[in-house]
């Protein structure tokens, strides 16, 4: 076996594992552990069967198979950008809610403080009495 492939399949187990760590870890959220474990997977399989990617290059007309490895490279990282992308417009968004409703409660307990505390003035019911009856 060639040095190469020696070094390339040692870091690809290694790239696995670490995600595998974190994922035990809990410091990767399992939305996003599925697909690096699956990067992972991809990248052992390749790292060990070299001719997988020379056959999967030819089958697609990729003149190198390095071409092939480095497009599906960017297109994960596209990915994984929109992914992010998503995410903070759904983040942004929440903190924009929550932060109006803070500021509401503020008013409020504002409000609160300013007006004398007095009896709260009862309500009438929809038959017109303020008794309920």
């Amino acid at each position: 076996m060639r040095p190469v492939l020696v070094v390339s399949l040692l870091a690809a187990v290694a790239a696995f594992m670490v995600v595998l760590e974190l994922v035990r870890r809990r410091q990767l959220p399992a939305k996003y552990a599925g697909l690096w474990l699956l990067l992972g997977l991809g990248a052992v399989v390749t790292a060990s069967v070299p001719s997988a990617l020379g056959a999967t290059a030819r089958v697609l007309h990729v003149y190198d198979p390095v071409n092939l490895l480095l497009f599906g490279a960017v297109m994960f990282l596209v990915l994984i950008c929109l992914q992010l992308c998503r995410e903070c417009g759904r983040l942004e968004e929440e903190t924009r809610t929550l932060a109006e409703q803070l500021a509401l409660l503020r008013l409020e307990v504002l409000d609160a403080r300013r007006t004398p505390a007095a009896e709260p003035a009862s309500t009438p019911t929809p038959n017109g009495r303020a008794d309920g009856r």
